[in-house]
């Protein structure tokens, strides 16, 4: 009993502040999902993979998609809501404090200057999360040499993000819902056995 006690409060702990300070949206969470990855038992990095793949496909935003998985795959369903519940705690808590603070101080300089600081910031950990997703689905780094440089690439998956970039410059095709770009993806992720 108090195995699980611990487990939970460790994915609690975790996810609240993975939700604390993943400032930028879902994919700035994955800098923290990879650290569980190395950390925990929880899943791993090729799981983690998969989880941006299915949290990108599916409704929502990726973090509490990704929470929502991986605290079902810790301790089902009640892992699952505590996961998310305490993905989204530490962003309702911040949210209640600013709009209280914000029409008092919205005109203050250092405000101002803080948000200013806070846009690049976002910009990095935006950048960092990307860097991540293409090193997971396009790259495979963990002995790479330059002597082995094309054996790091995964050539069927560059070849997939090349056409989805391609076909999406096209007037008729950027009227296409990203759902169809994503389904064409995942048959041809299916066919191609990535």
């Amino acid at each position: 009993m108090i195995d699980i006690l611990v487990k939970l409060l460790t994915l609690c702990f975790e996810f609240f502040k993975t939700g604390l300070f993943a400032v930028g949206g879902g994919l700035a969470t994955l800098p923290f999902l990879s650290e569980m990855a190395d950390k925990y038992p929880w899943f791993t990095h090729e799981q983690l993979a998969d989880m941006i793949a299915v949290s990108e496909s599916t409704p929502g935003p990726i973090g509490v998609n990704m929470a929502t998985y991986v605290g079902f795959r810790v301790w089902g369903v009640p892992g699952a809501i505590l996961a998310t519940l305490s993905l989204v705690l530490p962003s309702l808590i911040i949210v209640v404090i600013i709009a209280k603070m914000m029409s008092k101080y919205m005109s203050n300089k250092f405000v101002q200057w803080a948000f200013g600081g806070l846009r690049p910031a976002v910009t990095g950990l935006i950048a960092a999360a990307g860097w991540s997703v293409v090193e997971l689905a396009l790259l495979d780094l963990t002995d790479f040499s330059i002597a082995r440089f094309w054996e790091a690439i995964n050539i069927p998956a560059v070849i997939i993000f090349a056409l989805v970039l391609f076909f999406a410059q096209f007037k008729k095709t950027k009227k296409l819902h990203p759902i169809v770009f994503i389904g064409a993806c995942a048959v041809l992720g299916i066919i191609l056995k990535l």
